[in-house]
């Protein structure tokens, strides 16, 4: 029986000829890399773009992953590329344009919340600072590591456990205030 693939050992076969390591890893994480990125453009064209990036700027690097691995290093170099591109149009991570399609499986706020739920979760994350936005979408829907959230966010992990406790310490009355009381309980 053969080993799971991990992210790792996909990237590694690419590197060594298969094709086949690269399409497993874009369609594990170039969807929703894809929203990631959006939350800071707001344009989905120019995040499909960046995602593509992402992806080709490690595929010409071709680093040593360490031990927070490959996914972490790509939403890493996603948001340095989204950052920069936003110096030049000066906008801050949102879910505001970010468009909710219940039928839509694979769609990662989807399978997190109901769509009622995450139409007010989103609505109530706005509200938050950007990097409590941040900490709280890379853990709570990537369903990232503190440490995987703190490499992509450059922070350490112990700011980012600090992030998550402050967005939720923040969003718990104003989801109450719109009656949703168990966001944070799972």
């Amino acid at each position: 029986m053969r080993d799971e693939l991990t992210d790792e050992r996909c990237f590694n076969d690419f590197l060594a000829g298969a094709e086949s390591g690269l399409r497993t890893l874009m369609d594990r994480y170039g969807d929703s890399l894809t929203l990631y990125i959006n939350g800071y453009l707001h344009d989905l064209h120019d995040s499909e773009d960046l995602m593509i990036e992402a992806f080709s700027r490690i595929i010409a690097k071709r680093p040593r992953f360490t031990v927070a691995g490959f996914r972490p290093y790509l939403y890493k170099t996603a948001r340095n590329l989204a950052l920069r591109h936003l110096e030049r149009r000066s906008r801050i991570f949102s879910f505001e344009h970010l468009e909710l399609d219940p039928e839509d499986e694979h769609r990662v706020d989807a399978a997190v919340f109901t769509t009622d739920t995450s139409r007010i979760v989103r609505s109530c994350l706005d509200e938050l600072p950007a990097d409590y936005r941040e900490a709280l979408y890379l853990v709570y829907i990537e369903e990232m590591s503190y440490e995987q959230a703190a490499t992509v966010m450059g922070k350490s992990r112990k700011q980012v456990d600090n992030l998550v406790s402050r967005g939720k310490a923040a969003m718990k009355p104003l989801l109450a205030k719109r009656g949703v009381t168990n966001a944070f309980d799972r």
